[in-house]
């Protein structure tokens, strides 16, 4: 883990240098001053009700282990991504399976299932929104082998979680032969997890709440992209709605990139590429991806912060439940 901190951080200093090098600094604030509050509010607003759509969705892949009130789903989430942001080398992401299995009977290796489910989703609807965005505007080359690579590493996973759920006992054969090569207790204890963390795959056998969860996601997306576009609207930019797409996908891609906490560096400097494949120029780019970057990290602190005295947890503990996480697996309802 040290090792990724020290190499999150190291990138984030390089990114950070590179979005600032050869920028006056007088002619950010002089872009600051230019902001229009009404559409900062309403992209606040709109970013809000996306945070709430994703913990909406998270209790639609959750429902075939147990239905959830939305209230603990919203709570756990705004915690969840407050960890995700605030904790390096992505050990934020333990912290909503963590969170949720204190208020439910889902164990947590079940509950990090759904997450890896909910990955997949988001996955195949930003790789569809790419897909069109690139036959409709003209984009460099390297972003459409991104993409597709993207698309095919996607593809392989989904394959693998269709293949453990239709297939379970065979996989699970496979699996067991590898598990047979260690120690009894730790290969036991292996295994339990294992079973677990396919019970969260249970949304992929229900075809119509896998179409619906398809549409939630792309919802949550779309979402997203107007949040942005609203944005560059504040900053009176006169650009086609397209460059929200571009900067939605690009900074996607940009901050699942290990950096220092708060993905800072890796959204600056993609929101400076995005935003220069339409002619904006690198000092007004980068004022676009201060403002966005504060704004965001901003209300992922606050809901963070209001449900976080509800949501209490520790990183030691969470891996301690997560290597400690044994009994009788949840059943899928019928």
């Amino acid at each position: 883990m040290n090792k990724k901190v020290i190499l999150g951080i190291i990138i984030s200093a390089v990114l950070v240098y590179l979005s600032v090098r050869g920028i006056n600094f007088p002619d950010i604030v002089r872009d600051f001053k230019k902001i229009q509050l009404s559409y900062v509010v309403l992209f606040i607003i709109v970013a809000i009700f996306m945070q709430w759509l994703r913990s909406y969705r998270w209790g639609v892949i959750l429902q075939p282990l147990e239905k959830i009130d939305q209230l603990s789903l919203f709570s756990v989430s705004s915690v969840g991504f407050l960890a995700i942001a605030a904790i390096p080398a992505r050990i934020g992401e333990l912290a909503r399976p963590y969170l949720i299995a204190k208020k439910s009977t889902i164990k947590m290796s079940s509950a990090l299932g759904t997450i890896l489910v909910e990955r997949v989703l988001d996955s195949f609807s930003v790789l569809t929104i790419a897909v069109i965005v690139l036959l409709l505007t003209d984009l460099p080359s390297w972003m459409i082998k991104s993409s597709v690579l993207l698309f095919l590493m996607t593809l392989a996973l989904f394959c693998c979680i269709v293949g453990l759920i239709w297939r379970r006992e065979k996989a699970l054969e496979i699996l067991n032969r590898v598990l047979a090569k260690l120690p009894g207790k730790f290969a036991n204890k292996i295994d339990e997890i294992i079973h677990r963390f396919i019970d969260g795959f249970q949304i992929i056998v229900n075809i119509k709440l896998l179409i619906y969860l398809f549409f939630l996601s792309a919802l949550v997306w779309l979402l997203d992209v107007l949040a942005i576009y609203i944005l560059l609207k504040a900053f009176g930019f006169t650009l086609p709605v397209m460059a929200s797409f571009v900067v939605m996908i690009i900074l996607i891609v940009g901050i699942a990139v290990p950096t220092a906490p708060g993905f800072i560096g890796s959204w600056h400097f993609s929101c400076i590429l995005a935003l220069g494949l339409f002619g904006v120029a690198k000092p007004e780019a980068f004022s676009f991806a201060v403002v966005y970057h504060f704004l965001s990290m901003v209300i992922v602190a606050v809901l963070g912060v209001i449900f976080l005295p509800f949501n209490k947890f520790s990183i030691s503990d969470m891996k301690k439940q997560m290597g400690n996480d044994q009994g009788i697996r949840p059943q899928a309802e019928g």
